[in-house]
């Protein structure tokens, strides 16, 4: 029996044997420096944490080209730390699915330490400042998700903890940024020293996001020289990023292989905050983060690992492809109507002629047109690859109920950056755009939690639902509702362009996307006929 501790782990010739790679680095020395020397800390201990930065981090371990690990800090849930990462001594499991088929088995051991970001916890709230203090520390990275950055709720009130922490101050706060701001002040009191805090979460211009959240609460301390601190770029600075791989929820086929191979501790635990831990992650083999070279402490050569680092420009039209053209609209496009069909995988919707057609039209059509060719990836190999390799992949068992959660905060940044280049093109005709204006109008069908066949499904999370589903009360299937009549009764979500990227009322496409909201409320199979009509 094989457990994932490090105990278990001294066990070396059986996990090799059951076709397990081990870190092939001293595990125990790498600690010790860490806690000595840290270098780099992340915030937010979720599976694209464990599956791509832990990852990179082990290679350049591996490989000699770093001594320190990863400090994982968790703000959100504090019982993936209690309950995931302690009881297997910070280790995990990296199952790597490809589309041929082939399993790769990595035990990843470069995180040095777990803590939480607890305020309230004095013991672990005195070792992150200690952490923050070290003038060693080069740079903290980031994947909380994009609401993560948030200092408002849907209606744009300040959230309660935050309006709290400004009046409080950095002493003890409790919200998430207010936190990660306080730690920065115990940095700045302990002598000011350079760092670079990195966004590398899946969200259009992230460190901006995280500079003027950060910046929020400095202006409300007003402390002057905590101000000039974090608005000096030599001393803290604000890279953007482009991170780009698929890490589904832990799959029920991939661990009942782990059991197979005699592995212990796989009983899923469930916290209270409803997350989902399991001591090994599943992922697709293709990844990218693009980084801008802006570390005013100095970094690794992370570049080693695999990691691109390049200017501002160069990413900021590396994340508008991606996150505009080349996945982020495909994937929710699936997710979307993936719900409205009845499908729980991706991969299985890639055998759909009907929505591989409409993924194409997005992509390919209406989105390469007002995409910029960053130089360090090619746009269109980009979606070659997305289209052919990764969504259809039989072994990646991504949901598109998972895709789905967020989408409102998703849309202005998916859909309605192509909608605005079209716009603003005299070249173009944002009519033109049936597919992304399909899309639309499925979310909007999405929202009546109703699917093609009549059956009530479950709408995954998002922030604005208690916004948004009062609006379609009074809309059901089977209405026979003109399009006149849906624009009048939605016009507070038309005209919304916080979440469509645009007035869709003033630019004249809501008449439009009514045009098929009217057909997709139709009746049963509706959906279906609107995606062959396309």
């Amino acid at each position: 029996m094989l457990k994932l501790s490090e105990q278990g782990l001294t066990a070396r010739d059986e996990w090799e044997e059951k076709g397990y790679t081990l870190p092939a680095f001293d595990r125990a020395k790498m600690i010790e420096n860490t806690a000595k020397r840290p270098v780099w800390a992340h915030f937010g201990a979720g599976n694209i944490f464990r599956a791509f930065q832990c990852a990179g981090a082990q290679k350049m371990l591996n490989e000699g080209h770093m001594d320190t690990g990863i400090i994982a800090i968790e703000g959100f849930d504090y019982e993936i730390v209690e309950k995931g990462y302690r009881p297997c001594d910070n280790y995990s499991l990296l199952v790597t699915l490809k589309a041929d088929g082939q399993v790769e088995k990595t035990v990843i051991g470069s995180i040095a330490e777990s803590l939480m970001l607890d305020s309230e916890n004095e013991n672990e709230y005195a070792r992150l400042k200690e952490i923050f203090r070290n003038p060693s520390l080069q740079f903290a990275t980031f994947t909380i998700t994009e609401k993560g950055y948030s200092l408002v709720n849907g209606k744009g009130e300040t959230l309660p903890a935050v309006a709290a922490d400004f009046e409080n101050g950095p002493d003890k706060p409790m919200s998430y940024i207010g936190k990660v701001a306080s730690l920065l002040y115990a940095r700045y009191q302990a002598g000011a020293y350079p760092i670079a805090m990195v966004s590398t979460d899946n969200c259009s211009h992230n460190g901006e996001k995280l500079c003027a959240a950060i910046s929020a609460f400095a202006k409300a301390w007003q402390d002057e020289g905590f101000i000039a601190y974090i608005s000096d770029p030599k001393k803290v600075s604000f890279p953007w990023s482009m991170i780009d791989k698929i890490t589904p929820r832990p799959d029920a086929s991939v661990e009942a292989m782990l059991r197979a191979d005699g592995l212990q501790g796989l009983d899923p635990v469930i916290t209270s905050k409803n997350t989902y831990i399991a001591p090994f992650v599943n992922a697709e083999e293709s990844e990218y983060l693009v980084i801008e070279d802006d570390f005013p402490n100095g970094r690794p050569a992370l570049e080693k690992a695999g990691f691109i680092f390049t200017d501002r420009e160069t990413v900021n039209k590396v994340e508008r492809m991606k996150v505009c053209t080349c996945l982020n609209p495909l994937h929710t496009s699936l997710a979307v109507y993936g719900c409205l069909l009845g499908y729980t995988r991706i991969w299985q919707e890639m055998k759909d002629e009907d929505l591989v057609k409409l993924i194409k039209r997005v992509g390919y059509v209406e989105g390469l047109p007002v995409v910029t060719d960053p130089g360090v990836i090619n746009p269109r190999e980009f979606i070659d690859t997305v289209v052919n390799v990764r969504l259809p992949n039989p072994f990646m068992p991504d949901a598109p109920q998972r895709i789905a959660t967020d989408t409102s905060q998703k849309i202005p940044i998916r859909f309605g950056e192509t909608i605005k280049a079209y716009l603003a093109s005299p070249d173009l005709d944002a009519h033109s755009l049936k597919a992304i204006l399909l899309v639309l109008a499925g979310w909007i069908r999405y929202l009546m939690a109703v699917d093609d066949e009549g059956n009530p499904f479950e709408l995954s999370s998002d922030p604005l639902l208690d916004t948004l589903r009062p609006m379609l009360a009074d809309i059901h299937l089977g209405d026979r509702l003109s399009p006149a009549a849906l624009k009048e009764k939605l016009s507070g979500l038309l005209s919304n362009a916080a979440i469509f990227g645009v007035d869709l009322i003033e630019t004249g496409l809501a008449d439009e996307v009514c045009e098929n909201l009217s057909r997709l409320i139709s009746g049963k199979g509706a959906v279906r006929e609107a995606l062959q009509a396309l």
